[in-house]
């Protein structure tokens, strides 16, 4: 017995030394959320015992090393874990999405974090298949433990989301986000990838990026002010670079932006 208690005083010195040795880098990361809170959600590395709050753009920088999982965690979400591989240890880059839904709000999702910046390459190295559930929009772990009310989504098939119905450890289906905002444009030319686009093709370019059905049923706008608010967006300026490859996220963010100034300019004129 007093062998063995010697034993266990020696080695405990070298495990707290070698957890104290693990080397961190520093990634930086961005949540995007169809809202204004973006501001004080927490990051936390469970590994390291340590975390960070996010600033008023959803900025944040977190320390992590290979096989750290990262709690994102804030009231209006579900909370949500990240385990790092290599991938994000390589790039040093993180981006989160944050989804809302109508009467329940849903867990965090994280997007591809290793794009070469060409959709068409990154698209084609992804393993996919093809859900038929709406439930799983943007992904929903343990889905057999929710109950989905019928609503104006009910009918719609998102095939948005991969996985067998678990927690995503990694990433978010690039060919699902690109089916959902840009299915028109891959839908003649696969293999060439989108030409940058001028003022005389945007009205054109819009209404093929985000069609009229997601328009309504994802920022809410009246189907029949559909048009006006494309004119709307056209009136305020619009960076025609946010329309070439690489961009959709940020034209994505851009747009909910117009959407919301487009629906409180037409309630005040009620």
């Amino acid at each position: 017995m007093k062998t063995a208690l010697l034993y266990l005083f020696l080695l405990s010195p070298f495990f707290f030394l070698t957890a104290q040795n693990i080397k961190r880098v520093e990634i930086s990361g961005k949540i995007v959320v169809n809202s204004d809170d973006l501001e004080g959600i927490t990051v936390y590395n469970t590994s390291a015992k340590k975390g960070v709050l996010t600033d008023e753009n959803g900025l944040f920088t977190v320390s992590v090393a290979l096989n750290d999982i990262i709690e994102f965690r804030a009231l209006q979400f579900q909370d949500f874990t990240v385990t790092i591989d290599e991938n994000i240890i390589k790039t040093k880059k993180m981006t989160v999405f944050l989804v809302e839904q109508i009467n329940k709000l849903d867990e965090v999702v994280i997007l591809p974090y290793d794009l070469s910046g060409n959709l068409l390459v990154d698209i084609e190295s992804v393993k996919t298949f093809n859900p038929d559930l709406d439930a799983i929009y943007f992904g929903v772990a343990n889905m057999n433990e929710y109950e989905f009310p019928e609503d104006y989504r009910s009918k719609v098939v998102n095939v948005a989301m991969p996985g067998t119905g678990n927690n995503i450890p990694y990433g978010l289906n690039v060919i699902g986000i690109v089916d959902l905002f840009l299915r028109p444009i891959f839908n003649s030319k696969k293999n060439k990838d989108i030409e940058v686009m001028g003022p005389e093709d945007s009205n054109k370019a819009f209404t093929d990026l985000y069609s009229t059905k997601f328009l309504v049923e994802n920022f809410n706008i009246p189907e029949n002010k559909v048009n006006d608010f494309v004119d709307y967006v056209e009136d305020q300026g619009v960076d025609y670079s946010l329309l070439n490859s690489g961009k959709e996220f940020e034209f994505l963010e851009f747009i909910s932006i117009k959407s919301k100034e487009f629906l409180a300019k037409e309630g005040g004129k009620k």
